[in-house]
C-alpha cells in the first residue's frame, strides 16, 4: 500500500502514465538506495518524459511541501539518490534523447538522462570529443555527472564535467524556469549560475537539457602500463614526468595493496616483483604521439622500472585499462564491505598521503586499497571491511575519520569527484567553516525555500 494520500496518489496518476508512476512497494524497492547500499524511503516513483511535467511536478512538490530526490542510473557512492526523508523519487531514465550535435559551433544538447559513454560515441561519430570519462560512463548519465560535477581519468589534461558545460535549462522549486549560459565557448554576463548548479548535487533545481562543449577528437591514442619495487619509484617517476613537461591525458597510480588484490582476482600481465604501477595514456598527433612514447620510457628508465608494457589504438590498449577497470570487482574479494572515498591533496604531497594512509591501515588491522587519477592528486581510498562484524564497522568507521583528517592535514580535500551525499556530510565541517555552510544553506534558500530538492545532502 502506498503511504501517499489518495489526493496526492490521483495527481501523480493524472501526469504520469500507469507504467511511468510506481507507487506499490515491489515496483519501488529498487529505488531504495544507490550504489552507497545506503537505503530510504520513496512515497511514489515518477518517470518523467516532457519538460511540462517537471514544471507541474515541481510546482505541486514546493506547494504540498513534498520532497522530490532526482535519480538517473544512482552509481554514485555517497547516497547521493536515496530518499533519507520519504519523498518522491524523479528518474531521468526517460528523458535520454541527444537533441544535437553541431558540428560547427562544437556543441551537444542532451537531456539529462543520456548515458555519457552513448554521447562519446555518438560526437566521435562527426570526429568530435567529449572528454569527461567517469569510471562508470557506461552506464552513467550526463544529468548525473553534472550534479557531481564528476571527474574521470582524462581529468589531468582536460579538466572534470564543469570545464564541460556551456549551458542548462533548468526547473525551480515551484515551477519556474531558468536558462543559463548557453552555446557560446565563452560567457562572462551576470553570476554564473550554470557553475552553481554543476555539483549542486540535485539540492538546487531540476535540470531538463544541458549544452555541452566539445573539441575536436584526437588523432591517436597511446597507453604504458609499468611497473615499480616500491611506492617511491612510482611516484617519484610521476614528479620527473611533470618537470620535463609532459602532460599525459591520463594518470593512474594502483598501490601494492590493490596489485596484491587484483593477483588474487585475476591473471595479470607484470611479475611478482612489481608491488606499484602507473598507467597513462597520451593522445595527440601520430608524430607527436612516438615522441611523447620514447620520452616517458626514457623517464621510467631512469627511475628504474621493473617492467612495462605499451599499447597503440584501442585494440591494444583495451586490454591495459581493463585491468585499472577491475580494481571495484576485485575489492570485494577482499572484504564484503568498504568505505569507498576520492580524497585529493597537493600533487607535492602524494607520497606523504599514500603512505600515512598505509600507517592507519596497519593501525586498524584493515586493508586500505589506494589508486586513482594521481595525475592530479586524487586519491581513490577503499576501507575493506565486513559490516556484519561489529568490531571491524567501528574500526572502519575511525579509520575513515582518521584519514579524513589527516588529508586535511596536507591541505586537501574530502571529495575530487564523489560528491559529498550522506556519506560524507558527517565530515563536511572538517573543511568547510560554519560560516561558509552557512552561506551555502542561504544560496539553497534561494532557490528551494522550503527545502524539497534532496534534503538533507552535501552540505
Amino acid at each position: 500500500m502506498s503511504l501517499l494520500s489518495l489526493p496526492h496518489r490521483n495527481f501523480l496518476q493524472n501526469l504520469f502514465s500507469e507504467a511511468d508512476c510506481l507507487l506499490t512497494p515491489e515496483e519501488m524497492v529498487v529505488y531504495e538506495a544507490d550504489a552507497s547500499r545506503l537505503e530510504g524511503t520513496p512515497l511514489a516513483v515518477v518517470r518523467p518524459e516532457t519538460e511540462e511535467q517537471i514544471i507541474e511536478l515541481m510546482r505541486w512538490a514546493d506547494t504540498e511541501r513534498i520532497p522530490l530526490y532526482p535519480r538517473a542510473r544512482a552509481t554514485n557512492v555517497v547516497g547521493l539518490c536515496v530518499p533519507q526523508q520519504p519523498g518522491i523519487v524523479v528518474s531521468t531514465l526517460k528523458m535520454d534523447s541527444i537533441l544535437e550535435v553541431d558540428s560547427d559551433d562544437f556543441i551537444a544538447r542532451v537531456q539529462p538522462g543520456v548515458i555519457t559513454g552513448d554521447l562519446q560515441k555518438r560526437v566521435e561519430q562527426e570526429k568530435l570529443f567529449y572528454p569527461p570519462d567517469p569510471a562508470s560512463l557506461g552506464i552513467s548519465t550526463i544529468g548525473g555527472n553534472v550534479a557531481t560535477c564528476a571527474g574521470g581519468m582524462r581529468a589531468l589534461k582536460y579538466g572534470v564535467t564543469r570545464e564541460w558545460i556551456l549551458g542548462c535549462k533548468a526547473v525551480l522549486p515551484g515551477g519556474k524556469t531558468i536558462t543559463c549560459g548557453g552555446r557560446n565557448h565563452k560567457n562572462v554576463v551576470g553570476l554564473d549560475l550554470l557553475r552553481l548548479l554543476t555539483g549542486s548535487e540535485g539540492t538546487l533545481a531540476f535540470m531538463t537539457e544541458i549544452t555541452l562543449k566539445l573539441i575536436p577528437k584526437p588523432e591517436s591514442t597511446a597507453s604504458i602500463l609499468a611497473g615499480f619495487s616500491n611506492l617511491e619509484e612510482a611516484l617519484h617517476a610521476i614528479k620527473i614526468m611533470f618537470k620535463a613537461g609532459m602532460l599525459p591525458a591520463a594518470l593512474e597510480f594502483m598501490g601494492p595493496e590493490v596489485l596484491a588484490a587484483l593477483q588474487n582476482s585475476r591473471t595479470v600481465p607484470w611479475p611478482s616483483t612489481v608491488t606499484a604501477s602507473l598507467l597513462l595514456r597520451f593522445d595527440g598527433s601520430h608524430q607527436a604521439l612516438k615522441a611523447d612514447l620514447e620520452k616517458a620510457e626514457a623517464i621510467f628508465k631512469a627511475c628504474n622500472v621493473l617492467w612495462s608494457t605499451t599499447g597503440i589504438g584501442k585494440e591494444e590498449e583495451e586490454p591495459l585499462w581493463d585491468v585499472r577497470r577491475s580494481i571495484n570487482p576485485a575489492s570485494f574479494k577482499v572484504a564484503p564491505d568498504k568505505f569507498s572515498d576520492d580524497v585529493t591533496v597537493p600533487r607535492g604531497k602524494l607520497l606523504d598521503a599514500v603512505t600515512g594512509i598505509r600507517k592507519i591501515a596497519d593501525k586498524y588491522s584493515l586493508p586500505i586499497l589506494t589508486f586513482g587519477h594521481v595525475g592530479d592528486g586524487n586519491i581513490h581510498v577503499n576501507i575493506m571491511h565486513d559490516a556484519s562484524n561489529a568490531d571491524e564497522l567501528t574500526r572502519a568507521t575511525s579509520a575513515k575519520k582518521e584519514i579524513s583528517k589527516f588529508i586535511l592535514s596536507l591541505r586537501g580535500t574530502l571529495s575530487g569527484e564523489h560528491g559529498v551525499g550522506l556519506v560524507k556530510a558527517p565530515y563536511v565541517h572538517l573543511q568547510l567553516s560554519e560560516t561558509e555552510r552557512s552561506l551555502m544553506r542561504q544560496i539553497k534558500r534561494v532557490f528551494d525555500p522550503h527545502c524539497i530538492m534532496n534534503p538533507d545532502k552535501a552540505f
